[in-house]
């Protein structure tokens, strides 16, 4: 008889980000999140729930942030008003989550209030 392996929980998969202004970064930001979110473009499939990992380079800085968080947002391919196809992370509300979350509402200031739509509202 062979004994059952206990699971193993699948490594969260690394997604990396790159945004160079402004406008992109509003657009990405899920500011609606206690922990704040970001929008990214992909094609893999995803679950709610699943834990992803990222590099996020803003804008000029050299710095990529590590940022992990869980998945809570799926926009599929073919989604109506030609919204890109990407999943939308809520960073965990950890160290790097509170850094980002800060560094993102930092440089958007005063366009967090716009009315412009975003890629997931």
């Amino acid at each position: 008889m062979s004994e059952a392996k206990p699971a193993i929980p699948p490594r969260p998969s690394v997604l990396s980000l790159n945004i160079n202004s402004k406008s992109a970064l509003y657009a990405a930001y899920m500011q609606h999140l206690k922990n704040g979110g970001i929008f990214i473009p992909t094609t893999r499939n995803y679950n709610l729930g699943d834990e992803v990992f990222m590099l996020l380079s803003l804008m000029e800085d050299p710095a990529k942030l590590p940022i992990a968080g869980q998945v809570v947002w799926m926009t599929p391919a073919g989604a109506q008003g030609g919204r890109a196809q990407g999943i939308g992370v809520h960073f965990n509300p950890d160290e790097s989550g509170v850094e980002a979350k800060r560094k993102i509402e930092g440089l958007l200031g005063g366009v967090l209030q716009s009315p412009r739509p975003t890629h997931t509202l």
